[in-house]
């Protein structure tokens, strides 16, 4: 075994998570990435220009690559163009074409409003964003999705900046007003402080998502809690390194004791690395990770695909003039492992449910 594989494979012993033979277990039900583009550009922006979705061309390359997940990241503001007002026809028309092909390509969809508890950069639970506009921001998209299972419903993208227990509250009522239109749709939710796995425990605005976010209440007890977790030095994934993989691979142990302790289930929403081999080898075992607790997790997904990704984006994880990205060889393994023998808890077609 060469330094880098030992290097990776050793925060897995020391999280105490390493199988006897993970290349012969199976893996966790979903198994996805990040495709990235209807975030992109400023407000409200145009379409095509400032901002895209995914093309038929970049989802049949990761279908055929054995991802059976997208987190498909928009932004709230051109979906609801007023707060509490109606969707964009345009807009929303582009999200369902969307959704619609990925979904006949037996893909499940991973809705991800990318805003960061905020709407226009105002807080959500501030005077100018009401929770209730986030709760009628929900009950419209379940409205719209709720019809279907294989399209789960991520709550928000990475909050930041709001305290925990605040944040608690917005996302319960949330959920609460999905659940009067919809209790087919898993939810996700993130704590706040990024969602970070690493810092779950540490206590940034007054209260740890760990010992507060246990109080999510689904009246359909069907959700999930998202995390993210990167590998460089702040663990931010904004810098070319993955200095601190061990501690970020040995996360996912606490959290999947966090979410034993709390009879939960738990998804990785983002990690992401550059194609260096030592990078390349901690994205191996993250994903060796998630799989080796599939008692709790429920899957991963890869930050990120898009179609508008330059190819200099250290992350990134689009095929290049064809080619595959060095980055792929760390996911190749976990995208093989045959699919748990358990029924995946997510009614579709995609998981033989």
């Amino acid at each position: 075994m060469n330094d880098v594989w030992r290097t990776a494979l050793l925060a897995l012993f020391m999280a105490g998570q390493l199988v006897d033979s993970v290349s012969a277990a199976e893996g966790t039900c979903l198994r996805g990435v990040n495709l990235a583009g209807a975030e992109f550009g400023p407000l409200p922006g145009t379409f095509g220009k400032d901002y895209i979705y995914p093309s038929v061309e970049t989802v049949d390359y990761f279908a055929s690559k054995g991802f059976n997940t997208v987190r498909l990241p928009f932004l709230w503001e051109r979906l609801q163009p007023s707060l509490f007002g109606d969707f964009a026809p345009d807009e929303v028309k582009r999200l369902h074409e969307t959704v619609l092909y990925m979904r006949n390509k037996g893909i499940s969809v991973i809705l991800d409003p990318h805003n960061y508890a905020r709407y226009q950069g105002q807080l959500i639970g501030s005077p100018d964003v009401p929770s209730g506009a986030f709760v009628d921001f929900w009950q419209r998209l379940a409205q719209e999705f709720g019809q279907d299972p294989g399209v789960i419903f991520a709550l928000m993208n990475e909050p930041h900046d709001i305290s925990a227990v605040s944040w608690l509250g917005i996302a319960n009522e949330a959920i609460a007003g999905i659940r009067t239109v919809s209790t087919r749709n898993l939810v996700m939710v993130p704590g706040t402080a990024w969602t970070g796995a690493h810092s779950w425990s540490a206590d940034w605005y007054g209260g740890s998502n760990a010992s507060v976010m246990a109080g999510v209440r689904d009246p359909a007890n069907h959700f999930a809690y998202e995390f993210h977790q990167y590998f460089d030095e702040d663990f931010s994934g904004k810098k070319d390194s993955c200095l601190r993989s061990e501690e970020a691979v040995a996360s996912i142990g606490k959290i999947a004791n966090w979410l034993r302790a709390n009879r939960a289930k738990g998804f990785l929403g983002e990690f992401g690395v550059t194609g260096d081999r030592s990078c390349i080898a901690a994205a191996a075992a993250m994903t060796e990770a998630v799989d080796a607790n599939r008692d709790v997790m429920i899957g991963w997904a890869y930050w990120a695909g898009g179609d508008w990704w330059p190819k200099e984006e250290a992350l990134n994880i689009q095929p290049v003039d064809g080619m595959d990205r060095p980055q792929l060889a760390g996911l190749s393994a976990a995208l093989a492992r045959p699919m748990p023998s358990s029924k995946c808890n997510i009614p579709d077609r995609s998981f033989g449910g």
